[in-house]
């Protein structure tokens, strides 16, 4: 399974998802400057980064194609929870895993976790983090 694919640079919008230096971000902002005499013309697009919060930005020209992440976004619930992880069960294929809590758990609901909650998390690039609590409006 391909976890990426390509887009043209013209097509993204903020709120969408890229990868920049192989890391999966949401898009925040874009400004596209006009086109040169003899260039083209070019987007800026910054972006934050899904697992580590860290922003990022890139220029590409708006007719290049960038690779962007294919999220798998899935239910799941807690089953444990330790210090440092919390294992979840997919609510279809009742696979069991370890998250990390460090870099696998969304900040705004790190201190709503319990056992036997359901959760949506995402999966890409191998890599998993829980985004919400299934059944809040988030």
């Amino acid at each position: 399974m391909g976890d990426k694919t390509k887009i043209q640079v013209s097509k993204l919008k903020p709120g969408r998802y890229v990868l920049i230096d192989d890391e999966p971000c949401r898009i925040a902002n874009i400004t596209v400057s006009s086109p040169g005499k003899h260039g083209s013309a070019k987007a800026r697009i910054t972006a934050v980064g899904i697992f580590d919060g860290k922003a990022r930005s890139i220029v590409k020209p708006t007719s290049a194609e960038i690779d962007v992440p294919i999220i798998d976004k899935r239910t799941g619930q807690i089953i444990s929870m330790t210090p440092d992880t919390v294992q979840i069960m997919d609510m279809e294929t009742y696979e069991i895993f370890d998250v990390p809590r460090a870099t696998g758990v969304d900040d705004e609901i790190k201190d709503k976790l319990t056992e036997g909650i359901n959760v949506e998390y995402w999966e890409t690039l191998g890599r998993i983090k829980i985004m919400k609590l299934k059944g809040e409006s988030s």
